[in-house]
């Protein structure tokens, strides 16, 4: 078998100062997918052929420098449930939850997104990290908090967690009907804030990086850093669901956000 290439990435300043770490927010670009997901899909559960999905995530797992079964993704389930990842696990017994942290070194872990918000979290002096696959659904209802409590049960602190923010659909494309932003204010009515004037009545732009930001902070969280990447704006360098869905397209893509512990 053919070693396999690193692939090209987008990687947060905060995240790459810290030793003893390896992190990647991966675009749409490094890998052997064809049409709609070209290239570098990393969908499990997308319609691409399963040995392509399998050969792109195997040049994800050596850019990090981890072997291909290390290379660790959940089931997604738009949750706020956690799993602590302490051995790999199977690609067809994959546990359901929307965010993994783990303290072992030698395990990438990873979410998948196509629109949502991925946030990669390290405690570099306790050496834990997590991944959280943040939607609207899973932020509203606390996977953020629930990646952080998990953090701190394994020894991390939060005022010592950096948590980065990768490429999302952004607030300019992100519109959404009156019973989501009802969901959002009536959790919270500071929550408004977050929601701008759309062209069509009722409806509103939803600012999900911001908001977000936002939680990651009022949960204690030491550094906080946005990408400021959009994953609809920029069709050639990332995959979109929304986009897609305008489009009338079948299927597509997925990234695939990862950090790991060096071993």
């Amino acid at each position: 078998m053919n070693k396999p290439v690193p692939v090209p990435v987008v990687q947060e300043a905060l995240l790459s100062e810290l030793g003893g770490i390896r992190h990647a927010f991966f675009t749409r670009h490094g890998g052997v997918s064809e049409g709609i997901y070209r290239s570098l899909n990393g969908g499990v559960g997308s319609d691409d052929a399963p040995e392509r999905v399998r050969e792109n995530r195997r040049r994800m797992a050596a850019t990090l420098a981890v072997a291909p079964e290390h290379f660790l993704t959940a089931y997604q389930i738009h949750s706020a449930d956690v799993i602590v990842a302490e051995r790999p696990w199977p690609a067809e017994a994959r546990p359901r939850a929307d965010a993994i942290v783990t303290r072992v070194p030698g395990l990438a872990i990873g979410i998948s997104t196509a629109d949502c918000g991925p946030v990669l979290l390290a405690d570099a002096q306790a050496r834990v990290i997590g991944a959280a696959h943040a939607g609207w659904r899973g932020a509203l209802t606390g996977v953020l908090e629930s990646a952080l409590d998990a953090m701190e049960r394994l020894g991390a602190r939060r005022a010592s967690i950096v948590a980065a923010l990768g490429p999302m659909i952004s607030q300019n494309n992100y519109e959404v009907g009156a019973d989501l932003m009802q969901r959002f204010t009536g959790a919270a009515a500071e929550n408004a804030r977050f929601f701008a004037p759309a062209s069509r009545q009722d409806h509103a732009q939803f600012d999900l990086p911001g908001y977000i930001v936002d939680r990651l902070q009022r949960a204690g969280v030491g550094r906080v850093e946005n990408v400021a990447l959009c994953t609809y704006e920029e069709a050639e360098r990332f995959y979109s669901y929304r986009r897609t869905t305008h489009r009338g397209e079948p299927d597509y893509g997925r990234h695939i956000s990862a950090i790991a512990l060096a071993e």
